[in-house]
């Protein structure tokens, strides 16, 4: 059960992060190479109603598996500690997107209110600086969880 709980597990954090990926490399320059306002507005809420969902799904997807595999393999007794450093970035780094797609509706409200309306570019900068923090994030911690599963760490 666990090499079949770990393929849905990964497959779907490849899914996730490799859109965040894309939205980020390649979605966000073109946004911020656009010019008028409301093009830039039609073109990101397309891409990212329709990339939200995919993404909401792949969290719950990974959610779920990550702690099936946490009970599986009996390793809740190593998070937050040295040997733990894998799964407990995985955890940190799945809460920090599941809060962000839980209230994405009232974050944006927040963020495209006011500024949004006179300066896009300066908004689409900014989502785009944080796009980038958040992929550094997710990418260190594919890379600290791969090297702590394969005694990277130990």
């Amino acid at each position: 059960m666990i090499p079949l709980v770990t393929a849905l597990h990964v497959a779907a954090v490849v899914i996730w992060i490799g859109g965040v990926a894309f939205v980020t490399m390649i979605v966000f320059p073109m946004i911020l190479r656009m010019e008028g306002s409301f093009e830039k507005m039609l073109f990101f809420q397309g891409i990212e109603h329709r990339f939200a969902k995919i993404a909401k799904i792949c969290v719950i997807i990974v959610g779920l598996t990550g702690a099936l595999l946490l009970y599986l393999t009996g390793e809740w007794d190593i998070l937050f500690s040295r040997s733990g450093i894998g799964p407990t970035l995985m955890i940190i780094v799945w809460f920090v997107y599941f809060l962000i797609l839980t209230f994405e509706g009232k974050l944006f409200k927040i963020i495209f209110k006011g500024d949004a309306q006179h300066d896009s570019a300066k908004i689409f900068f900014r989502l785009s600086v944080f796009h980038w923090v958040v992929l550094a994030l997710s990418l260190l911690t594919v890379i600290a969880g791969t090297m702590a599963g394969h005694g990277g760490f130990g």
